[in-house]
């Protein structure tokens, strides 16, 4: 991966400095906005799309910016709508790190058959279940709140709460 595309990806390479801080901007207001969006079946069951629009985000403009805009997305949308709920800064760094995971791989890794970008988005998918969802929110969520050893914790928050099947749907 060249030094560069840590930062971000050839969409913003040849941008100048304004610019890159105008999509960076345009990015965490979409994060932001996307933050709002959310499909309740129940108290413990919520759907959102915040997942796929950080992975996305991560891809579009590169690790680190993509992590920074996803962050700050979650920052602002929080100071915008806490509804009177304390700050979770846990879920913000997921999503920053859903963003970093995809530009990584995505980005980073190179390949000269169209269909290994097929197996890049497999992985994504997989590491940001599996790092966001399971090691950064899940276990974040069990020490501060949880009664219950981890692994009931987890088998509740991953198929009972579905988030299971809010990973499948992003």
């Amino acid at each position: 991966m060249q030094k560069n595309r840590w930062l971000f990806t050839k969409l913003l390479e040849d941008k100048s400095p304004s610019k890159i801080i105008a999509y960076l901007g345009v990015i965490a207001a979409f994060c932001t906005v996307v933050n709002f969006i959310e499909f309740s079946i129940s108290v413990d069951v919520q759907f959102s799309l915040t997942m796929v629009v950080a992975m996305l985000t991560g891809i579009l403009i590169g690790p680190i910016f993509g992590f920074g805009a996803c962050f700050l997305g979650d920052l602002v949308g929080f100071l915008y709508h806490s509804a009177g709920f304390a700050y979770l800064p846990w879920i913000g760094i997921s999503m920053g790190v859903a963003a970093f995971l995809a530009g990584i791989i995505v980005g980073g890794v190179q390949s000269k058959t169209s269909w290994f970008l097929y197996v890049k988005l497999g992985v994504v998918c997989l590491l940001t279940f599996a790092v966001c969802t399971v090691a950064i929110n899940t276990t974040a969520f069990w020490i501060l709140y949880s009664k219950v050893d981890y692994w009931t914790y987890f088998v509740t928050r991953i198929f009972v709460q579905g988030q299971i099947w809010n990973t499948l749907l992003n």
